[in-house]
């Protein structure tokens, strides 16, 4: 998702807006955490706190997608910055602005194939992956003797 995002950017031109940067922040989250995960796939406990971790990533990422589906529709209160809104102690605009710059006020975002716009395809994989989660999360639970 976070490669989808930058060749929108950089090759079709397509200037991320605050809610967008922050959406990326969830999905780089959302990355790292797999990694941690399948670096710690024998630790039952951390391995729990992962899913417990991702699925608030997926919550969160599903929050940011939905305020920006709100207001590419006209229906929420359209408040967007051209900061992205983080402290100083994590200022990754300033960091890294190739990849978490604000470059556009928040107003559309591009369709993706088949009519389908970028805020509405987060949404359905931030759905897909909490739902993802919540099914690891309970076979996790079911698998008691593998994972000790």
């Amino acid at each position: 998702m976070f490669g989808a995002a930058l060749y929108w950017q950089y090759a079709l031109d397509e200037a991320p807006c605050q809610v967008c940067i922050q959406a990326r922040l969830w999905v780089v989250a959302i990355g790292f955490l797999g990694v941690i995960m399948a670096l710690t796939a024998r630790r039952r406990m951390l391995y729990g706190l992962g899913y417990t971790l991702l699925l608030g990533c997926s919550i969160g990422l599903a929050e940011r997608s939905y305020y920006l589906y709100e207001i590419e529709n006209f229906r929420g209160d359209g408040s967007c910055e051209f900061t992205l809104g983080m402290p100083d102690w994590f200022a990754v605009d300033r960091w890294f602005p190739a990849l978490f710059e604000v470059r556009n006020i928040c107003s559309y975002t591009p369709d993706i194939a088949f009519g389908i716009s970028m805020a509405e395809a987060l949404l359905g994989a931030s759905l897909a992956i909490g739902l993802a989660c919540l099914i690891g999360g309970v076979g996790l639970g079911q698998r008691r003797d593998t994972l000790a």
